[in-house]
């Protein structure tokens, strides 16, 4: 009988890591699915004396992108980013834990997709969202509430396969 246990909580076990290593780790729900954004007023990126808040976008289908200079990953997704901005739907860029004077250069160098970047160099907006590292990538929709998080690059598949079929379906 106590064989018998042992060898269903093994096979138990065993069938938990089967499905456990199927699982994509980029793919962690979010509490924050189906929730208003979290409030925020940060400084522009470009004009420190200029606010910006989730508010200026309500009303509209938008994307919030979670980028930093120092983030290798970050310039791997940036083309996707671009054409995403070059679409129909603003992107507005949350500046994560960088300094001004890195992140201005990085975005002249490689392009400036968004329609404003805010500065949350202590990151603590970035907590708000429930960010794990940069990238993430959220889409929100007119009533300020968001229907997707993306964690790590945004790549061309993820673009085609999830993000543009749920803004269009949103902007529908």
């Amino acid at each position: 009988m106590k064989l018998a246990w042992v060898l269903g909580a093994f096979v138990a076990l065993l069938v938990l890591l089967a499905v456990g290593l199927r699982l994509n780790p980029r793919e962690v729900p979010s509490p924050l699915i189906g929730k208003p954004a979290p409030a925020f007023e940060l400084p522009l990126l470009a004009a420190p004396d200029k606010i910006f808040s989730q508010k200026d976008m309500l009303g509209r289908v938008w994307v919030l992108n979670v980028w930093a200079s120092w983030c290798a990953p970050c310039l791997v997704e940036h083309p996707q980013i671009t054409r995403l901005a070059a679409g129909a739907v603003p992107v507005v860029g949350l500046n994560y834990k960088d300094a001004r004077e890195d992140a201005m250069p990085w975005l002249a160098r490689n392009g400036n997709p968004f329609v404003a970047s805010v500065y949350d160099g202590a990151g603590r907006i970035a907590l708000d969202y429930g960010v794990y590292g940069v990238p993430e990538t959220y889409v929100i929709d007119r009533q300020g509430v968001i229907r997707y998080k993306r964690i790590g690059p945004v790549t061309p598949e993820i673009l085609k396969e999830k993000i543009e079929p749920l803004l269009k379906e949103l902007n529908g």
